[in-house]
């Protein structure tokens, strides 16, 4: 078989972008659809902590570090944990962890500037995924405009259209809402807030809630809070911010005045209920077709593993592709290794979001 199979990387989070930087690299060209119409086209999230044995090592094999590190923030990986009446009950400075900061959009930057004009098509969604009788697909864009591939790769993310061709798994509600707020330059508008946060992540809990508010780059805060709830029982009306932010005050009411103001002080910008895959989600090998990140085993922010995984999921699928002769064989191979990785990762968001501990971005 052709050791380079004709690639289609389908979304261009950091998974896809990674997966096609690696392979070009070692002169694979893939071509990545990407729905949005542009790279700023939608909010890309909070700061991410990258690990280093998962997204560090990935950001290596792609011939990135050093751009990286000119983004990255060492000194924002602390963390301190109050209760809900505003003691300090933890604080440690994350010197020590190499595990740094980097905000989502610029992380996405780098691998975009990393890649030539043309590879990722902006603004194709695709509408379907057509399996050929020789194992070929054909991706068929919104457009009706058809391409025929060897090799699909689903990193389209929790709803992912690709994973229906391997598995019939969809994801289920985990049992908590979380409503995103930001606050911008903090350090010289909001200074009591500066103060209370830190370098690093905040985190408050009690009673089925948790407050999270989370440093970014440029004086940004991101500010998280989760409630164990019903699903669409939170009555929030994302038309109208300041009721919804309203309402977020009342939930937390039982919180210290300093932490509410979090809520208060933020821009509300909108909810995310959490979703998963079930925990150990596998598939059997479809010849022509695998999957990486949220659309192979999506999990919780609550264990700073998301965007970590799925860096880690598109550097071992390209090495594998890049490393052997049998294309089909490096795809199955790439599974096996992933699969097992996968659910312990799975296992530690599921922990997490038990416990509230941490939050990836």
């Amino acid at each position: 078989m052709s050791q380079h199979p004709t690639i289609a990387i389908i979304g261009g989070g950091p998974g896809g972008l990674t997966l096609a930087r690696i392979l070009y690299l070692h002169g694979i060209v893939a071509t990545v659809f990407e729905s949005d119409a542009h790279p700023l086209a939608r909010p890309q999230g909070g700061s991410l902590d990258m690990h280093e044995e998962t997204g560090q090592y990935a950001l290596h094999l792609a011939g990135l570090e050093d751009t990286f590190r000119s983004f990255a923030r060492y000194e924002d990986q602390g963390d301190k944990v109050y209760s809900p009446d505003g003691t300090l009950l933890a604080e440690k400075s994350g010197q020590d962890d190499n595990r740094p900061e980097i905000d989502r959009t610029q992380l996405r930057q780098l691998l975009l500037d990393s890649l030539p004009d043309g590879m990722v098509r902006w603004n194709q969604k695709v509408k379907s995924i057509q399996r050929l009788a020789d194992n070929r697909s054909a991706v068929v864009t919104s457009e009706d405009q058809e391409e025929v591939f060897n090799l699909v790769v689903g990193a389209d993310g929790a709803w992912s259209r690709v994973r229906a061709l391997v598995s019939d798994a969809v994801p289920f509600y985990e049992g908590v809402t979380i409503a995103e707020l930001g606050i911008d330059e903090v350090d010289t508008k909001h200074p009591e807030i500066a103060r209370l946060i830190g370098h690093g992540k905040i985190f408050s809990k009690g009673n089925g809630k948790t407050l999270i508010a989370q440093r970014n780059d440029y004086g940004h805060i991101r500010v998280y809070a989760a409630l164990r709830i019903p699903e669409n029982s939170l009555n929030i009306d994302i038309a109208k911010p300041e009721r919804a932010k309203e309402v977020l005050e009342s939930e937390f009411s039982e919180f210290a005045p300093e932490l509410i103001n979090l809520i208060t002080t933020g821009k509300f910008i909108g909810l995310r209920p959490m979703y998963a895959l079930p925990i150990g989600h596998r598939w059997n090998n479809q010849v022509g077709v695998t999957l990486i990140g949220d659309a192979a085993h999506l999990m919780s922010p609550f264990s700073g593993e998301g965007a970590n995984s799925a860096m880690i999921d598109a550097a071992d699928l390209a090495m594998s592709l890049v490393q052997k002769s049998d294309w089909v064989q490096a795809v199955k191979d790439y599974e096996d290794k992933m699969f097992p990785r996968a659910e312990v990762a799975a296992s530690g968001a599921a922990e997490g979001l038990r416990g509230g501990v941490s939050v990836d971005g």
